[in-house]
């Protein structure tokens, strides 16, 4: 009985760390309960229920056996490490490894960090911004103005939420840097389009992948998380349009 309590407890610790770990990284909540579900029947326990939420996730392995509650205190994106766990969850039902593997797995999973250096992230963002510019039919002139302001509000981006944790604050304090970068570069001759230059800008900062997950949650029945994940997509859209309002007032 003792044995099979520990067994039930690894396994439990085992599909509420993969949930996390899809859920931290911004996986859609259907599927972090789909594959939750598939890595208990692999376990020979088909009677495991699990609710997830953008925020926590509630999970049984049955009527007799205990409720366990785990939350969600923040979220990014990494599709990396939905992919890594999404192998482990295969390999798993496969009984290709043990769950004592897929645990180990994981937990090596969670600890590592799959994000490129600041400098890459945000030269990438830079560089994106301006090729989103030529992409809007902006001119060549204008796009040393679009790099720099797209760079420049994505390196503020990551400076404040390091600094602070608060998402709108941050998302809002990026866009008005970029806005006035804009604004100023226009204004003292060195840029000619200005409203190609902010869009083209804040492209780094749209939360795409946030309302795609949001529109796919709500199509699957998942009206909780789909509403969530919509509401803060709107925060997001709403702190990068009321900077450029405020911008666009000067």
């Amino acid at each position: 009985m003792v044995l099979q309590d520990a067994d039930n407890e690894l396994t439990i610790d085992c599909l509420l760390l993969a949930g996390r770990i899809m859920i931290e990284s911004g996986a859609e909540t259907y599927r972090v309960e789909d594959t939750m579900l598939r890595m208990a029947h692999s376990q020979n326990m088909p009677n495991a229920q699990c609710y997830a939420t953008p925020t926590g996730i509630i999970f049984s392995l049955g009527k007799t056996q205990p409720t366990r509650i785990t939350s969600i205190p923040s979220r990014v994106t990494d599709l990396q490490k939905i992919a890594l766990v999404n192998s482990v969850s295969r390999r798993l039902t496969s009984q290709i490894i043990t769950l004592e593997e897929a645990y180990d797995e994981l937990k090596s999973i969670q600890k590592t960090n799959y994000f490129l250096p600041t400098y890459l992230q945000v030269l990438a963002a830079a560089l994106a911004s301006g090729c989103f510019l030529i992409m809007f039919k902006g001119g060549w002139s204008d796009f040393q103005i679009a790099f720099l302001a797209g760079g420049l509000g994505f390196l503020v981006l990551v400076i404040i939420n390091h600094l602070t944790r608060v998402k709108f604050f941050s998302e809002f304090t990026a866009s008005l840097v970029l806005g006035f970068v804009a604004f100023f570069a226009v204004k003292y001759g060195y840029g000619t389009e200005l409203d190609k230059i902010i869009i083209s800008s804040v492209m780094p900062l749209v939360p795409g992948i946030l309302i795609t997950n949001a529109v796919r949650d709500l199509m699957a029945g998942h009206f909780m998380s789909g509403m969530a994940k919509g509401a803060e997509a709107f925060l997001t859209a709403f702190a990068i349009g009321a900077a450029i309002a405020v911008t666009l007032g000067f």
